[in-house]
Parts: C-alpha cells; sequence; structure tokens
C-alpha cells in the first residue's frame, strides 16, 4: 500500500494487531511494520506489544525522533490516524513501578545534594530501570569506566601560597567561544530515557550558567527542537556519528552549520557499539525467549539493548581520508572525538584539525582503553617533543571526558594541559532524579567547587593553572595505593552475571 496520506480510525489500525500484518501508531501517524518486525535491533516482541496501538510513549525514549521513518519505506508510511478514535491504553502500575514512585517519595530534598555522586546516588533507585541500564553501563567488565574516574585520584596538587585570591575567575573560551567554567556537556544519548524533556534540560541549564551543549547524533529530541529551545546567542555544538550514506552525512552536517553550531566533534571510537552488559542485560529480561532468535538462526542479534537498536547507521569504514571531506563541506572547526594515543592526537594536528577529545567513550567501547586523562599527559609530551607545541593551545585544543565528578578533576586537567573537559553521566543522573533543577544544582556545585579550589591551589584565574601545580608522576602506574573514594563506590553497581529465572513455588 502506498502512502495516501489518508487519515484512518482507531478501529481501522486495531485490527493490524499480529504478526501477520502489524500496524503501529506514532505521534498521530499510521506505520506498517510488518516486514519490519524481524529487524528491529529491539527485537519483536516490543512492536508486537503495541501491534494496532498507540506506540509513541515507548517509542519517544529511546529512539531518535526520525528513526521510524528514516526506517522504513515511504509506502509504509501510511498516513494519520483521528486520535480521538484510539482506545487509550490501560496503565498498569507494576509492583516495581509502585515501589520506585514511593522510592522517588522519599527523595532527600535538592539543598541536600551536595555533590554530583549525590545525584548519582539518587538516580540509582529512582530512575527507570531501563533508564540507569542504559545511562550507567559500560563495556565488559566496566574496568575502563572505573579506572576514568580512578586515574584523577593519581593526580596530585603542588598548590601556591601567599597570593591575593580575593577574586578568582575560572572562565574560558573553548573554540573561540566562550564559557563561565572549564566545562561543556557533553553529548549523550535517550535523555527521555531518564525524563521527558530529554536533552532540552541540558540547553536551559547551560543558557542559564553560560557552558556550551554539545547536542549528540542520538538525541531524543529533535535536533532542530534543540536548537530552537536554545536561548539568543546560546553557542551549542554537535556530535556526530557518520552514516554509511555520505549524503546524509552532509546533509546533517550542513544543517548543523547553516543552525549556527560552532563545533563539529566527529566520534572516531565506535566503529562497533562496545559490549554493554547492564544494557544487555536489560534487553533479555525485557523479552519473551520464544521472540528472540538463536544466534545459530542466523538474522539479527537483538541481544545489544538500547544502545544497538539505535545506532546499526553508523559507518565502520571512516578513516583518514575521510577528513578532506568533511573540510570540504563544512567550515566548522573539526574535532575529532575519541582519540586514544598521542600517534592519532598528531595525525589530527597535522592535517589541521582544530582539536581532539582524549576520550574512550566514558568506558563504553574497548575495555582497557586508558583514561583520557593518562592519554593526555601523553600527548602534551609527545607534541611538544614532535612540533614543539605547548598546551593549552589555540590553535589544537585537548578535551578529555570521563569519570569527572569534582572540580578538582577538571583542573588536573586543565594544569596538563586541556582546554575543557566533558560532563556527560552527572548531568543526566541530575535531571533524571530532580528535572531541571537537578542539574541547575549540579552546575551551581561545580561553579562552587571551582571557586573554592582555585583559592586553595593558589589560582586566580584559568591560566595560572599550570602544569607545575600537579605531581603526575604516577598517571601511568595502574597499580597504586591510593585511599578508596568511598562515596564513587558506593554509588557504583556491581555487574551481576547469568543467574536462573525465578522459580515459584508450586506447593
Amino acid at each position: 500500500m502506498a502512502s495516501s496520506g489518508r487519515t484512518y480510525s482507531g478501529k481501522e489500525v486495531a485490527v493490524h494487531n499480529s504478526r501477520e500484518s502489524c500496524w503501529i501508531i506514532v505521534h498521530g501517524k499510521v506505520y506498517d511494520v510488518t516486514d519490519f518486525l524481524d529487524d528491529h535491533p529491539g527485537g519483536s516482541k516490543i512492536i508486537l506489544k503495541y501491534a494496532g496501538k498507540d506506540a509513541t510513549a515507548e517509542y519517544d525514549p529511546i529512539h531518535p525522533p526520525d528513526a521510524i521513518t528514516t526506517n522504513l519505506k515511504p509506502e509504509k508510511q501510511l498516513g494519520s490516524v483521528d486520535l480521538t478514535t484510539v482506545e487509550k491504553a490501560e496503565v498498569k502500575i507494576t509492583d516495581e513501578e509502585h515501589a520506585r514512585q514511593e522510592r522517588i517519595a522519599a527523595r532527600p530534598p535538592l539543598s541536600e545534594m551536595l555533590s554530583l555522586h549525590d545525584f548519582e546516588a539518587i538516580a540509582k533507585y529512582t530512575i527507570p530501570e531501563k533508564a540507569w541500564a542504559y545511562y550507567s553501563s559500560a563495556a565488559d567488565d566496566e574496568i575502563t569506566n572505573r579506572e576514568n574516574h580512578a586515574a584523577f585520584h593519581r593526580i596530585w596538587f603542588r598548590p601556591r601560597i601567599l597570593r591575593d585570591v580575593t577574586k578568582v575567575d575560572w572562565s574560558t573560551t573553548i573554540l573561540g567561544q566562550k564559557s563561565s567554567m572549564p566545562v561543556y556537556i557533553s553529548a549523550t544519548a535517550l535523555g527521555k530515557l531518564g525524563h521527558p524533556d530529554g536533552e532540552l534540560n541540558l540547553t536551559r541549564a547551560a543558557a542559564k550558567h553560560g557552558i556550551i551543549q554539545m547536542i549528540p547524533t542520538l538525541a531524543s529530541c529533535s535536533f532542530d527542537e534543540i536548537v530552537d529551545n536554545a536561548a539568543p546567542g546560546q553557542v551549542q555544538f554537535f556530535q556526530l556519528y557518520v552514516n554509511k550514506d555520505r549524503a546524509i552525512t552532509k546533509r546533517i552536517v550542513q544543517h548543523a552549520e547553516k543552525r549556527g553550531i560552532k563545533g563539529l566533534f566527529i566520534t572516531v571510537d565506535a566503529p562497533q557499539l562496545g559490549r554493554r552488559e547492564k544494557d544487555m542485560r536489560q534487553k533479555f529480561e525485557a523479552d519473551d525467549p520464544s521472540e528472540v532468535r538463536r544466534a545459530d538462526q542466523g538474522g539479527v542479534d537483538r541481544s545489544q539493548g538500547a544502545a544497538r537498536a539505535i545506532s546499526s547507521f553508523i559507518d565502520p569504514g571512516l578513516n583518514w581520508s575521510d577528513m578532506a571531506w568533511f573540510r570540504n563541506i563544512t567550515n566548522m572547526p573539526l574535532i575529532l572525538k575519541g582519540v586514544q594515543c598521542w600517534e592519532d592526537a598528531l595525525e589530527a594536528y597535522d592535517i589541521g584539525l582544530s582539536g581532539v577529545v582524549l576520550s574512550n567513550h566514558g568506558g563504553r567501547q574497548l575495555e582497557f582503553a586508558r583514561s583520557g586523562l593518562e592519554v593526555l599527559v601523553e600527548v602534551t609530551t609527545k607534541l611538544k617533543e614532535k612540533r614543539g607545541l605547548s598546551f593549552p593551545n589555540e590553535k589544537f585544543q585537548l578535551f578529555i571526558d570521563g569519570g569527572v565528578r569534582r572540580a578538582t578533576d577538571v583542573l588536573k586537567a586543565v594544569a596538563l594541559g586541556a582546554t575543557a573537559v566533558g560532563v556527560g553521566r552527572p548531568f543526566l543522573y541530575a535531571y533524571s532524579s530532580y528535572g531541571p533543577e537537578g542539574v541547575n544544582q549540579a552546575l551551581q556545585i561545580l561553579h562552587d567547587e571551582f571557586e573554592m579550589n582555585m583559592r586553595l591551589l593558589g589560582a586566580r584565574n584559568i591560566k595560572e593553572v599550570i602544569p607545575e601545580m600537579v605531581d603526575s608522576s604516577n598517571i601511568h602506574l595502574h597499580i597504586v595505593s591510593v585511599p578508596n573514594d568511598n562515596l564513587y563506590e558506593s554509588n557504583y553497581e556491581r555487574l551481576q552475571g547469568a543467574r536462573l529465572r525465578e522459580i515459584k513455588n508450586k506447593l
């Protein structure tokens, strides 16, 4: 059936409620997904659950807005539905959801959130299980994820004293754009899993606090919606997953530039997504085993959780020669996001890119990849040796992300040559557990920490945070005794192995 643009009644859609003929409603539009059932990375069960019904509430948090129109042929996009004729789905509150709502009611007041750790501690018990599984998961045994944070413990300060620190200024510029602190909001996908407003919480908080938001390719909100919600003059960057179809990539990039994006961060550490077992295990437990194909039967692997369900378009063939193409299609500064050794940072400098993010994707890709902080020390050393560069450097800027929970973490990175540091998960936890006020509180906490620690360090402005203020001699030692970070460790949820399904006693 070709797309007719006609309007269906709820009853007309409702009869297509089987594997043989499966229609769904999303945002008032009718789609025939029958032929897509076995190709859906998230499995067919979740689609069949909404066969003949309105699937918008399930669709929104885990899919980019255009996912359905991108993946379905035009003739499968059937038309509109008269929503007044659609039967409202009965919402059944499970025991688990009832218990979660009780935990939400027991949250401490926002004023008692004293650190970024606190938001994670509350989010762990109050946000939906699917959101926690996706946000907190990392690759394999999650050692790299934990190392990202632990690496900061191997850097110690060398404060200067007897300086007039009555006034301290921690503002900076990032790619020539002003920021109230050397922090930007990292791109993180699926913002609506934690809160109905998704990434818009971050857009509004970034405007209020004068920092830069990096918009993700896989946002729950549309790109234009996020840009439209920015304040006048608000600076935003864009994180790009490169599509196998270069025409699509070109359209996205040039549209971003037209909308005023000030920096393009090209993700280069994800030719294939890592195994994020918390997310995967949550996916297993949500599926009917009869709907998941055995691996030896071929077909689509649906075991990868939310991450794999939204990322099958990413091009594993992306390579250095593509950088010249990017320079031809845009005038935005180009930054490689996910550089993990000095050789690749040097190559990026030599071909004229604007900078690199030294990152292992929040510990979600290659297990045992080193922390961005450790790679930062290596990169600044080698690029000074090979090209005579000193950092921070306006022409080639270094950024890191992963594991940041305190302003002291940021100051350590700045002292070692970073222009700024990306923070992702903590802001997700903040708005998922306390809404937009949570992100505002989280950013205010960082401002307060910067003010205090700049004074204690003896630095009156960011330019005075220099390498001599830190001891990084132990950064490359991966077995070293440091005091435990009790707040971080108490928030970390240990990985669970395979276990028996619940057995009901028949007696």
